[in-house]
């Protein structure tokens, strides 16, 4: 799993999870652990298919707690006599992945003559549905009206992706990847507190070209700013990021604008912002860029042994300029890497900058920075609050911060 979608903190959420007859069904056993290490209870129903597959252990075994079967039990208890009814009275949001297509057609058409298809009717709550297929069973009709029936049935729905099946044909019908899965459900489960919201975020490097080569650049490798535009898109915003050259990836209805240089970048933010209601920049911009050497390559011996010199220039203030044209109703969070002062340094950059709150870290201090995957965070805004917080994960920063910026 990626650094940006390893969210923590849903204590006291409980997932049901639903596994159907696929080849694909081991694949909802990473499912199950990634919910857990999200703090998530889990609870599972396989289906007599999914039995074929996979077994009620595994499941048991990485702590999946009650984990049902068949309709009837031999040996009912009060435990087990309404285990149809309990996942809706329980959990906070199901999920059925893999999905067979008899499984679609069972939910699409409100039948109950299973475990699983009979908790699904009496669930409450978001339920999210992952096909695994064959694709031309993904393709036929009646399984394509299936699919849009459940969309219009309010299901959570995650395509199957396209790609090689088990039984040797390329088309769609693969299960959606677990990472693509476990981020519908976190979305379900979390309050969408941004929904509505046009929300930018800036991420990564600069890179500044000197030769054919070479380039002056710094060591951000953006997954600050990814846990920042991950944890406003989990709360509802739709979230577009300007990244540098990064090798993140994001959901698809995340719009991704690449970039390579800070101009490039500074003409993309000045673009979008006009149409954004909040902003955070958390991309290490160069503030020089070399004046360029050429398109070619600089060879050693053009400068005969001896050292050269490299004239720089000054690149655009983009955090500066959009707090400038900054609205009232639009709100704008900085982010500083400083080696010192930070709180001189955020009261400056606040002012300075026109920002709504701005966060800054030491890169000096082990374990807040560049190239690890948490921050200590010194944290100002506009209303003169102030907040010094511990070394956290850097998707916990990304956490506090939306609920900071939301306090007004």
């Amino acid at each position: 799993m990626q650094p940006h979608y390893g969210f923590a903190g849903f204590m006291g959420k409980r997932v049901h999870l639903g596994v159907t007859g696929s080849i694909a069904a081991y694949k909802a056993l990473d499912l199950a652990r990634a919910l857990q290490q999200a703090d998530c209870m889990v609870s599972a129903t396989l289906t007599d298919a999914a039995r074929r597959f996979v077994t009620p252990l595994s499941f048991e075994a990485l702590g999946a707690s009650p984990v049902y079967t068949g309709m009837f039990s031999e040996t009912p208890d009060a435990d087990t006599a309404f285990g149809h009814l309990e996942p809706g009275q329980a959990a906070d949001a199901m999920v059925v992945a893999p999905a067979s297509a008899n499984t679609l057609a069972r939910l699409a058409f409100g039948l109950a003559d299973d475990m699983l298809s009979c908790q699904a009717l009496a669930f409450p709550g978001p339920k999210i549905v992952a096909p695994a297929m064959n694709p031309r069973m993904w393709a036929a009709p009646a399984t394509q009206r299936n699919w849009a029936t459940l969309g219009e049935l309010g299901y959570i729905r995650v395509a199957p992706e396209c790609g090689s099946v088990a039984c040797g044909e390329t088309g769609t019908g693969r299960l959606a990847p677990v990472d693509e899965i476990f981020l519908a459900v976190l979305k379900a489960l979390t309050p969408q507190d941004l929904a509505g919201r046009n929300v930018l975020v800036t991420l990564g490097p600069t890179r500044e070209p000197w030769d054919a080569v070479r380039f002056w650049s710094n060591p951000s490798s953006g997954t600050m700013g990814a846990c920042v535009a991950m944890a406003a898109w989990l709360r509802g915003a739709d979230v577009t990021v300007v990244a540098g050259p990064t090798a993140l990836t994001f959901p698809c209805d995340v719009a991704v604008v690449s970039v390579t240089t800070a101009r490039q970048m500074f003409a993309a933010c000045t673009d979008l912002w006009p149409s954004m209601d909040m902003a955070c920049l958390t991309a290490a911009v160069a503030d020089y860029r070399p004046v360029p050497f050429g398109e070619t390559k600089f060879k050693k011996s053009t400068s005969a042994g001896a050292g050269i010199t490299v004239e720089f220039e000054t690149n655009p203030d983009i955090l500066k300029t959009l707090g400038e044209s900054k609205r009232p109703d639009q709100k704008l969070i900085g982010f500083a890497a400083e080696t010192g002062n930070l709180r001189e340094e955020a009261a400056r950059k606040l002012e300075s900058k026109h920002l709504d709150l701005i966060a800054t870290n030491d890169i000096g201090k082990s374990g807040s920075g560049f190239g690890v995957a948490t921050n200590e965070m010194y944290v100002l805004d506009a209303k003169g609050r102030r907040e010094q917080w511990p070394q956290l994960p850097k998707t916990e920063v990304a956490w506090r911060l939306w609920d900071h910026l939301l306090l007004d």
